[in-house]
């Protein structure tokens, strides 16, 4: 999966890219977002930073020694951290900077990066990705692929942040994104939760999310 994923993550952007730019977008941007204490400006600028720190990291020197995309979840402090836990409030805020420069600049960032993101993902590098935040490499493939949830998930919370219908992914983005989200469900809750989950609802668990 080194370089196979490298199409799907060109087309999330895509699919992405329309949503971020949607003219409801601009009209709240200030209001919040269906992610508590988060504008849907901060919301947009968190979406676009996903292909924003892929062209960086795509750019910088390989990493080395990967670790697996669930581990990699099993890991990050977010995963586990309260809603008011320093983790997701540095999210939160990092975020709400960006958006403090508006949509316009948030636009223009968007058609800077398509050329950009188009050269590094044509180009021939190899070698595992350091995610620098935090502290350990993945492998091209997981990293684009931890990168495309992200695009996934929070094009749903924007989408439901300005009542417009959620995008739809092609498969081969939004397949991979659902076998990661089982595998990392699977780790959280066992399982047979999951069977249940997908197979049993009268005897499902109440709660099988992935985070």
């Amino acid at each position: 999966m080194e370089n196979e994923l490298r199409r799907p993550f060109a087309r999330a952007v895509e699919v992405a890219s329309e949503l971020v730019v949607h003219p409801e977008v601009t009209s709240r941007w200030n209001v919040e977002s269906a992610c508590a204490d988060m504008s849907v400006g901060a919301l947009a600028r968190h979406v676009v930073s996903q292909w924003f720190n892929a062209e960086r990291l795509l750019r910088a020197p390989a990493g080395a020694d990967p670790i697996p995309a669930v581990e990699h979840y099993a890991r990050a402090a977010w995963v586990s951290a309260s809603h008011d836990d320093e983790a997701n409030v540095e999210i939160r805020e990092g975020s709400e900077d960006l958006a403090a420069e508006g949509p316009e600049t948030m636009r223009s960032v968007v058609e800077d990066l398509r050329p950009r993101l188009a050269e590094v993902l044509a180009s021939d590098r190899s070698g595992p990705v350091l995610v620098p935040w935090q502290g350990w490499s993945l492998s091209e493939g997981d990293f684009l692929l931890t990168r495309m949830m992200e695009l996934v998930v929070h094009c749903d919370d924007l989408a439901a942040s300005i009542d417009v219908p959620p995008p739809e992914f092609p498969d081969d983005v939004v397949l991979p994104v659902l076998g990661l989200l089982t595998r990392v469900a699977r780790r959280r809750h066992g399982q047979t939760a999951l069977v249940r989950a997908l197979s049993r609802p009268q005897r499902a668990p109440a709660d099988v999310s992935a985070f």
